[in-house]
């Protein structure tokens, strides 16, 4: 799993696109997202080799208040990956623990708001998608 995701994390660095040619004003958290993570997540189930995104960001919503602590909890979340920090340890177990993120703090906030932003009250918080499927009869 760990050869996953570090392939996910690679990926995005020989994307192409340099940290440094990038400024604040073109900064997209979906770009990065696209470059960085959309190798391992999907924005909406079925997932890939690591959690959505919406479903996360619902986790995200129910967990924080504010949009700001949401933020700064997974920036840090980014960087030093852990099970404790995590908001669903469950998808640890299921998925492994990602790899940290080695991006400039500015893309780190940038992507973290940029999922904060996908939030769907209709989606539930990410165990099964509402169709009765994992029911025992």
């Amino acid at each position: 799993m760990k050869k996953i995701m570090s392939i996910c994390v690679l990926s995005g660095l020989l994307s192409g696109l340099s940290p440094a040619s990038m400024t604040a004003a073109t900064l997209s958290g979906e770009a990065i997202f696209n470059r960085n993570c959309s190798v391992c997540h999907s924005i909406a189930p079925p997932p890939k080799a690591a959690p959505p995104i919406m479903p996360l960001s619902n986790r995200y919503h129910l967990k924080f208040q504010t949009k700001k602590e949401g933020v700064n909890h997974m920036v840090a979340y980014l960087k030093a990956p852990s099970k404790a920090k995590a908001v669903d340890p469950q998808a640890i177990t299921r998925f492994g623990l990602m790899p940290p993120l080695r991006l400039p703090d500015a893309e780190l906030r940038a992507v973290a708001e940029w999922v904060w932003d996908q939030y769907n009250p209709n989606m539930g918080t990410g165990r099964g998608m509402g169709q009765g499927m994992g029911r025992r009869w």
